[in-house]
């Protein structure tokens, strides 16, 4: 087996043996506050993304999301940090996520060059830039600062509260979630990134068995992207 190979099995794949189940009780309450809290979550961040950008509402909108996804998840049980194995031990990951978020970077990066370069595809450029329009007209350390929060909130919640409410196929299935709730922003490029990243911090979720390595990969994908966008479409 090549590094790359044990590499991806190991981050990706290979499920750390543990014990997090809850009690029927205890599944049935953070189902029930999962569903809450993931509709009114979809509510707030269409809101936010609809703020004409510049608007002083846009920083409260969007820490006001973060709020609603932390709660969500604490409210809902117990969180796990997770472990992915190295040699004969169990780590934290740490720095696997952190390659896997610049992988998806790079991904990405690619993708956004080539949208650009395409004439037919200009409906999606302009919801890209839709978007960017919010980082243009903001300060920069808030925004950097809104979108960790975000970054780690949006993972205690899909990845952390939904993950563990969801007692078959969980991969899958909080992807979807993710997803739809993305989809209250009405933004396809928004959402399209929400299936892609979905997809591979809920398989991160799964091998770890906890949020720690889908909170690195994410804030290494969203914070690289914050600033690498708006080179390519603004």
């Amino acid at each position: 087996m090549s590094w790359l190979e044990a590499f991806v099995r190991r981050s990706l794949w290979d499920v750390v043996p543990r014990d997090h189940r809850d009690t029927a009780p205890a599944l049935r309450r953070r189902q029930l506050v999962t569903l809450l809290f993931v509709v009114l979550g979809g509510t707030v961040l269409g809101f936010s993304l609809r703020i004409e950008p510049g608007s002083a509402w846009f920083y409260p909108a969007t820490v006001l999301l973060a709020l609603v996804w932390t709660v969500g998840a604490f409210a809902s049980g117990p969180l796990h940090l997770g472990r992915i194995a190295h040699d004969d031990t169990h780590r934290r990951p740490v720095l696997s996520p952190i390659l896997i978020g610049a992988a998806l970077v790079v991904v990405f990066v690619l993708g956004a060059l080539l949208i650009r370069e395409l004439a037919f595809l200009d409906p999606l450029v302009r919801q890209i830039r839709s978007v960017l329009d919010h980082a243009d007209q903001g300060s920069i350390p808030l925004l950097v600062a809104i979108t960790a929060i975000n970054g780690i909130a949006e993972e205690l919640f899909f990845r952390g509260a939904a993950y563990a409410a969801v007692p078959r196929h969980p991969v899958p299935v909080t992807t979807v979630a993710y997803t739809i709730a993305t989809l209250a922003t009405g933004n396809v490029m928004l959402t399209f990134a929400a299936v892609l990243l979905g997809i591979v911090v809920a398989l991160q979720r799964r091998a770890s068995g906890g949020i720690l390595a889908p909170v690195l990969t994410h804030l290494t994908w969203s914070l690289s992207m914050l600033f690498l966008l708006p080179i390519i479409f603004l």
